[in-house]
């Protein structure tokens, strides 16, 4: 049975990862791109997102158990879904506008969605909070090798 905490939680982690997935294009324009020679193999991607979408969820529905703070659920329930849509935005400007350039910017936003979601929960637990460094280990790898892609094959345009 679907507790009434974890209905935000299970609906982020559904939505980034449908949207992220129909919003990735991995066709002839991608398969051109000269990539840095430890770039994870195209297989791991899916795996590491699912993994860090459901430790992100679990830290959130822990939190939402935790705690009857509403400011701080309304902030995290906020953080969340402004992190959705970085993690969106950055897979259309990456695949959809063949812009690696312009979503190498966008990363860093990501990137601190991703501190602000860990530092609030950390207000709650330190021990959920760690639930959020592998998202912030990955966005950050993730940042070096958008870099490395931009670096290879600009100018986009």
């Amino acid at each position: 049975m679907l507790n009434k905490k974890m209905v935000m939680p299970l609906a982020w982690g559904l939505t980034v990862a449908i949207l992220g997935g129909l919003a990735t294009d991995l066709g002839p324009w991608y398969q051109a791109l000269k990539e840095p020679f430890w770039k994870p193999p195209d297989i791991a991607f899916g795996p590491i997102w699912s993994t860090i979408f459901v430790l992100s969820g679990m830290a959130w529905v822990a939190v939402k158990h935790l705690t009857s703070d509403a400011s701080i659920l309304s902030r995290l329930t906020f953080l969340f879904w402004v992190n959705a849509f970085l993690n969106l935005l950055w897979s259309i400007l990456y695949f959809r506008f063949q812009r690696p350039d312009w979503s190498l910017y966008e990363a860093v936003f990501l990137w601190l969605s991703v501190l602000a979601i860990y530092l609030t929960i950390r207000k709650v637990s330190t021990k959920y909070s760690l639930y959020l460094l592998p998202y912030l280990v990955w966005v950050s790898i993730a940042i070096v090798l958008n870099w490395d892609t931009v670096r290879l094959n600009g100018p986009f345009g």
